[in-house]
């Protein structure tokens, strides 16, 4: 059996094969970052291929050329414009459409006016727009450009683990929306079931993993968001931390969970229609790339540059990947947490229809499938096939989707993909914001400070907290950035964090004979185990070093989700 590769498989259809096989020897192992003196490195782009501007590759230490001192593909101004301007105008298009909904209501049910319909839209809401909903809060900035950066990483395998490893999270959610329904249709949060079960002991530990939860999803919006917008736009990249979360606080707090199902589906159908000018950009509109072939033949020959440890042959081209598998476990235990301990995703099948509860997140969940598959199976394996001088850090911190939009449509691309992530930040953010709305005001306000409180009371309450929540993971996002913690970090470790709460919080709807001491001996239990076996893992594979590098490696981060999961049922049902 013949192993395709290079040399074997693409050499011979090179006009000059001998001189592309000098050059892809020259390049064997040669990485921007790697080899970077003085400003210049030893790295040839093997294909010839040119940037946007009609500028050589050659020699660069980066593709954005930060330390290089390189201007930003677009102006600062576009920047801004996109976080505040486009930013201000999708609020007001929101807000209108939420004041087109209130007219014709009686002034009760307005969504000012009541808070069950502030916080719940009434639970009238259908499958269909509950699918797009759960698309839309379910496309992360990690969904665009983690995604990518995994392909980018393992080959074709990446694509494959992130899309289906945080599809089955979702559908599963089906069965506790169904729970919901038939055993408590009138409730605001999940929390609220946990303490009727459980008391205030167990309301409190599970109101600290359900706000961490928010925290950590909101962090990785921000922080992927204004990475790519600094790369594209030189936009200061604190300034971005604070205009991503700032206009979506505007319509969240004036429209309620109403505002944020129509913000869902207008930012959805722009996300999918620029994937489709991705994907027909590279697989067969006019590019470097265009068909399937040059990317297959590339691909063969990028292994040769950077043939990827764990990988069959080293090849992209395999699901054979130890990194890839890895990597796929660490993304199955993370997203449940980040679904199962999410209280949007609860705010979601609460708001249903009892009818349309099941269908919507089945229908959402096989819908979002498409969008990090396509996206990384595009513009991530295209920054190999392009043999673009990514660096690690570039791709770790998500600018393997911008790079490639750069090189292939010029500054229109950088323009598309960072309005693309712009939406797909906003759309994400607005959940969440609404979602720690509804803790403060039903499961601390409500329950611990103020019994009694009115629905207008609420609803002010509501709205200071989304304010409060907006500015809050701005600050959050900042600190982070300056720890030197980026998307890939976060998005690697959140399961250590949350993993640990899921199997309680299933038991709260599923398992009658679940103890309280039960449930948050096993929330604390795995939340220890799982830091144990992360930092212990993190010492152990780098000679006794822990720090934010070697936390970030996949051995160590498996170890810790793993615990996390795990453990927490185990002493859950030994208890109980």
């Amino acid at each position: 059996m013949v192993v395709p590769s290079c040399e074997n498989t693409v050499m011979e259809k090179f006009a000059h094969p001998d001189f592309m096989r000098g050059i892809v020897e020259s390049q064997r192992g040669v990485t921007p970052d790697g080899t970077c003196v003085n400003g210049a490195s030893q790295y040839i782009n093997m294909f010839g291929y040119l940037a946007f501007d009609g500028k050589s590759y050659d020699g660069a230490c980066s593709f954005f050329g930060a330390a290089e001192g390189k201007a930003p593909p677009l102006p600062n101004a576009v920047g801004w414009t996109i976080c505040l301007v486009l930013g201000l105008l999708f609020a007001l298009l929101t807000s209108f459409m939420v004041w087109v909904s209130n007219r014709g209501l009686q002034a009760e049910d307005q969504t000012g006016n009541n808070s069950e319909v502030f916080s719940t839209a009434g639970r009238t809401i259908s499958a269909g727009l509950t699918a797009a909903d759960v698309v839309s809060k379910w496309t992360w900035a990690a969904t665009l450009l983690q995604s990518s950066n995994v392909a980018f990483a393992y080959g074709v395998s990446g694509p494959f683990w992130y899309a289906a490893g945080a599809t089955i999270q979702v559908i599963l959610f089906a069965v506790l929306a169904i729970e919901i329904k038939r055993k408590c249709p009138a409730i605001h949060t999940m929390l609220e079931v946990v303490h009727a079960r459980w008391g205030t002991a167990g309301h409190l530990t599970f109101l600290f993993f359900g706000l961490m939860t928010n925290l950590i999803v909101t962090a990785m919006l921000i922080l992927g968001g204004a990475s790519v917008i600094n790369a594209l736009t030189g936009m200061n990249t604190y300034a971005a931390n604070f205009m991503i979360p700032v206009p979506v606080m505007f319509y969240t707090a004036f429209g309620g969970l109403k505002g944020t199902y129509y913000a869902s589906f207008t930012h959805t159908f722009v996300i999918y229609l620029a994937l489709l000018i991705f994907m027909w950009k590279i697989y067969a509109g006019p590019s470097d790339l265009g068909s399937t072939d040059r990317v297959y033949d590339n691909l063969l020959c990028a292994a040769e540059r950077a043939p990827v440890d764990g990988n069959k042959y080293g090849q992209f081209l395999t699901m054979n990947s130890k990194g890839g598998l890895m990597f796929g476990i660490i993304n199955i235990v993370g997203n449940f947490g980040t679904v199962f301990v999410d209280q949007s995703y609860w705010q979601g099948a609460i708001a249903c229809k009892p009818s349309a509860t099941w269908k919507g997140y089945l229908l959402g969940g096989m819908a979002w499938f498409a969008i990090p598959f396509s996206m990384a199976t595009a513009l991530g394996l295209a920054g190999r096939a392009l043999d673009l001088p990514l660096t690690v850090d570039e791709a770790g911190s998500g600018l393997v989707p911008p790079a490639v939009a750069l090189h292939l449509m010029g500054r229109g691309g950088a323009f598309l993909v960072a309005f693309q992530l712009f939406l797909a930040v906003t759309s994400t953010a607005n959940s969440e914001q609404l979602a720690v709305a509804s803790l403060f005001s039903y499961d601390v306000f409500k329950r611990y400070i103020s019994p009694n409180a009115s629905g207008t009371t609420i609803i002010f309450v509501s709205r200071a907290a989304i304010c409060g929540w907006a500015i809050f993971s701005g600050i959050i996002a900042t600190i982070l950035f300056e720890m030197g913690i980026g998307l890939g970090w976060v998005y690697q470790a959140m399961g250590n964090f949350i993993g640990c709460a899921v199997a309680p919080i299933v038991f709260a709807l599923l398992w009658k004979d679940c103890s309280a001491m039960g449930a948050i001996a096993g929330a604390w239990t795995g939340l220890v185990a799982a830091i144990i076996a992360w930092c212990s893992t993190a010492a152990t594979q780098n000679d006794g070093t822990v720090s934010v590098d070697t936390l970030g490696q996949l051995e160590p981060a498996l170890a810790g989700n793993l615990a996390s999961l795990l453990v927490s049922p185990f002493v859950c049902v030994a208890i109980s």
